[in-house]
């Protein structure tokens, strides 16, 4: 205890702050990595301005609180492209490396191999993906759905 109060509460801040990021390698989840943060900033804050205890609590709590709000927040944002699997496809257009025969076909997109559904077409052509079923990836010539977008303009 002795050894503590020695450092002084900026440092014991400090420490806390990097046990608590420490203790996200532990734990699943990313949350004591902000009130890690929260302590962090708590301890700066009191190095520069000599805080009194109380003082020390609530900034650390209105830190820890914006801290997770701002976290939500970006997970919020970037949860919608998580779980999407094959649906993050739609859209995607690319070239068949080999064709599509019987109406059905194989292609490598990125680190995964997807059974295709379409059209029958030689390797080569130039494709989107249109829809999904399942784990089959419904796809469509590019130049046909040019052509025939063209024929309605017409």
């Amino acid at each position: 205890m002795a050894a503590l109060d020695a450092l002084g509460p900026a440092w014991i801040w400090i420490i806390a702050g990097l046990l608590l990021v420490g203790g996200e390698l532990a734990l699943p989840g990313v949350f004591l990595v902000w009130l890690g943060l929260a302590a962090g900033l708590t301890g700066l804050a009191e190095a520069a301005f000599g805080l009194p205890w109380q003082g020390q609590l609530l900034l650390f709590s209105v830190l820890a609180v914006a801290a997770v709000v701002l976290a939500s927040r970006l997970n919020r944002q970037r949860a919608p492209m998580l779980n999407l699997g094959a649906h993050r496809l739609i859209g995607r257009s690319f070239r068949l490396e080999n064709g599509i025969v019987a109406g059905e076909g194989r292609v490598r997109l990125d680190d995964t191999l997807w059974r295709l559904a379409g059209p029958d077409l030689p390797a080569g052509t130039q494709v989107r993906v249109s829809g999904v079923e399942g784990t089959v990836l419904r796809v469509e010539s590019v130049r046909q759905k040019e052509e025939t977008v063209g024929s309605r303009g017409s």
